[in-house]
């Protein structure tokens, strides 16, 4: 009877099921095995950092992108990096960190046109989890808290100081009574305040100087070109001149060498290669190097500080180096 098929079967049903449990038993949950994979995924996730510069125009942010760069390379995060068409265009920045907040970045590092007017959609930005630095031009601190901006690191120099040092370079060679004049850049950036604000004392420290206008030309070279032609023309006996960026300090240059002036002296501000170039022509008297590179690198540096829960310094300051001929 234990040779009849129906019996065989039987058996061989009852030896399946048992070896089946004993698998189900021993192997590892499914389900554990999923989760596990998931929490593995999430560890190793590449962190997405944006750049929002001003513009590309100026190759002070070509040397800040760079800094990024290396931040990027050496802690394996993904870098995007964004600018509006020019340092003007601050609408264009605003519809950057709205692209940015759809895109759910993890960090938004940013040099902003506008000290102001950021504030509510960076605002909005760290509503949305996303981690925010303010590198270069300083947020508006009043506004920020008024719009409840919290804790937001800033990386930059001392803009009022190293403009100070600037035109202190040139206003130091003047022994007699002499005409200056005052390049200015957006006037609602507090960065161009502060360079503003440093000019102005290093002026009035030496009596022999007469600040005779203060204009803004926008950070631009055709501006700052137009705005000198004019200059030249309401002030033919000037002999001194401070721009707050180099990018203005290019387009005073131009318009002097067409007026044929080669008496008056310019500093600048930035150290571009330009810049450089003009001061071992003895073109530009003097140009601050603010580490535009360093910057972009921290930016990039503090984000991810921040995302891992580091507690960060409210204000960091790097250097600002004068340059002069003296330098090259």
């Amino acid at each position: 009877m234990r040779d009849c098929p129906v019996y065989r079967r039987a058996l061989g049903t009852l030896l399946f099921g048992i070896m089946a449990l004993l698998m189900t038993a021993c192997s590892p949950d499914s389900t554990s095995d999923q989760r596990d994979n998931e929490l593995s995924a999430t560890e190793q996730k590449t962190l997405t950092i944006a750049l929002v510069m001003k513009t590309l125009t100026n190759p002070f942010f070509v040397e800040m992108e760079k800094g990024a760069r290396k931040a990027e390379q050496e802690f394996a995060i993904h870098l995007v990096v964004k600018t509006a068409a020019q340092e003007t265009s601050i609408l264009q920045q605003i519809g950057i960190i709205e692209s940015l907040i759809r895109d759910q970045v993890d960090a938004i590092v940013i040099a902003p046109g506008d000290s102001i007017e950021l504030i509510p959609v960076l605002k909005k930005a760290q509503e949305m989890g996303i981690t925010v630095i303010n590198i270069d031009n300083q947020l508006d601190p009043d506004f920020s808290r008024k719009s409840d901006l919290q804790d937001v690191p800033f990386i930059s120099v001392d803009n009022r100081l190293a403009a100070y040092r600037s035109a202190k370079y040139i206003a130091d060679q003047i022994t007699s009574p002499a005409k200056a004049l005052l390049m200015e850049g957006i006037r609602t950036a507090k960065n161009a305040d502060m360079r503003m604000q440093g000019a102005m004392q290093a002026f009035r420290e030496n009596p022999h100087i007469e600040l005779v206008a203060s204009e803004s030309a926008n950070w631009k070279i055709d501006e700052g070109y137009h705005l000198m032609q004019q200059w030249l023309a309401t002030y033919p006996d000037v002999q001194l001149v401070f721009a707050a960026n180099d990018m203005m300090a290019l387009g005073i240059i131009k318009a002097v060498g067409e007026a044929g002036r080669s008496d008056i002296l310019i500093a600048g501000y930035d150290a571009i290669k330009e810049a450089r170039q003009a001061i071992d022509e003895g073109i530009l008297q003097a140009t601050i190097d603010q580490q535009a590179a360093e910057q972009g690198y921290l930016g990039i540096q503090f984000a991810i500080r921040a995302i891992n829960g580091e507690k960060l310094p409210q204000e960091t300051l790097i250097d600002a180096l004068l340059i002069t001929r003296d330098d090259h």
